[in-house]
């Protein structure tokens, strides 16, 4: 069976972590199928224009297509020119997708709007059914609910029209059905990376790390910053890196300095999969503070490492988090995170590296995952 992906975001020229999760999703069907990735993006390099890439990664094919992105100031002129020209690229990805991997017999749309626009066209023209595979925070932080009726009735119809909807949550979930668009959607777990390494002893007490993009409005890192300063006037062996890089690093940066802690926290900016996986490795525990999120890779990450966690009820962590392996706190609760930091800094919560591996086992393997996207896709074609 061939499956064609067709993910919003996807790692690529502008940014080789982005959508890093679709990409363990399309190698986990790989397992089972043959897995082709379209995927588009725009490039502001005057000379990315019909710019092409392949690439064939540990079980998916890939074809990354480029255009140069719209800058001019009239916000309508951009958009329409932008979409035209994401338009002629997916074509043209298309065309030689077919011509080189042959026809898809199903498509595996990640994220509204254009990609599943992409496969709404496909699938009528070709015949074939197509999955939507929903992943964003915007129907859980209102920005859905802030859009335009025309949007709505949009959003409506190509998911009425998908054969199936998934999602990587039940809070997703219970959010797309809120908003009339999936009565039903099946659950199906982003892979967590790092249940096939050794585990380690546990890190250095004290020793915190973050693993986010900087994007303080969405991860609440200003909120670790200030939880750690106060659990600071009780340990004063509590310390913090932060992994990762955004618009608000020198922000956070600053933060640090004023509340006295700049020596303590270390900021190491965007690392690779792998070098994220090292450096937790060595944690004692991982923070994950943020106001909202669909899963979580983060948080199961640092489970299969053996590495607790103090993550906040924001939707994706509470699928992992259980009093054997972390401490759940609400979120924006910065005493709550400084109480938290210091019980486990304490010692008083032992955590035994085995046994929080097995808290997450089978269900977030690239097997399970793999496996579960595939019977998704024989029930949509009648491939058993």
């Amino acid at each position: 069976m061939h499956v064609l992906f067709l993910p919003k975001w996807y790692p690529g020229r502008n940014d080789p972590q982005l959508g890093d999760f679709l990409r363990k999703q399309a190698q986990a069907m790989g397992l089972y199928a043959q897995v082709s990735v379209l995927h588009v993006a725009p490039l502001n390099d005057a000379g990315a224009h019909g710019a092409q890439d392949v690439e064939h990664l540990d079980g998916a094919w890939e074809l990354h297509c480029y255009y140069r992105a719209n800058t001019a100031a009239w916000k309508p002129w951009r958009k329409l020119v932008n979409l035209l020209r994401w338009w002629r690229t997916t074509r043209r990805g298309w065309h030689r997708l077919v011509r080189e991997r042959g026809m898809p017999d199903s498509l595996h749309a990640c994220i509204l709007v254009r990609p599943v626009l992409a496969a709404r066209w496909f699938a009528w023209r070709n015949k074939l059914p197509y999955v939507v595979n929903e992943h964003s925070s915007e129907y859980l932080d209102g920005t859905y609910a802030a859009k335009g009726m025309l949007f709505h009735a949009l959003s409506k119809w190509l998911f009425r029209n998908a054969a199936v909807v998934t999602t990587v949550s039940p809070w997703l979930g219970e959010a797309l059905a809120a908003h009339g668009l999936a009565s039903s959607p099946v659950i199906v777990p982003n892979v967590v990376p790092g249940l096939e390494r050794a585990l380690t002893p546990p890190g250095e007490p004290g020793h915190f790390f973050v693993v986010a993009d900087l994007l303080d409005g969405t991860k609440n890192i200003s909120g670790i910053l200030r939880a750690l300063a106060t659990a600071r006037e009780r340990n004063a062996g509590l310390r913090l890196t932060v992994i990762g890089d955004g618009p608000d690093r020198t922000m956070l940066r600053d933060l640090a300095v004023r509340l006295a802690i700049g020596e303590q926290v270390r900021f190491l900016g965007r690392l690779s999969n792998r070098e994220v996986l090292d450096h937790l490795a060595g944690a004692m525990a991982v923070v994950v503070n943020s106001n909202v999120e669909t899963f979580s890779v983060v948080t199961g990450e640092a489970l299969a490492l053996g590495r607790p966690v103090i993550a906040t009820r924001c939707g994706g962590p509470e699928a992992f988090i259980t009093p054997e392996n972390g401490i759940l706190i609400g979120p924006r609760d910065d005493a709550a995170l400084a109480t938290a930091m210091l019980t486990l800094a304490s010692g008083d919560l032992p955590h035994d590296p085995s046994a929080i591996r097995r808290s997450v086992g089978e269900r977030f393997s690239r097997e399970a995952v793999g496996r579960a996207l595939l019977t998704i896709h024989q029930r949509v074609t009648g491939h058993g």
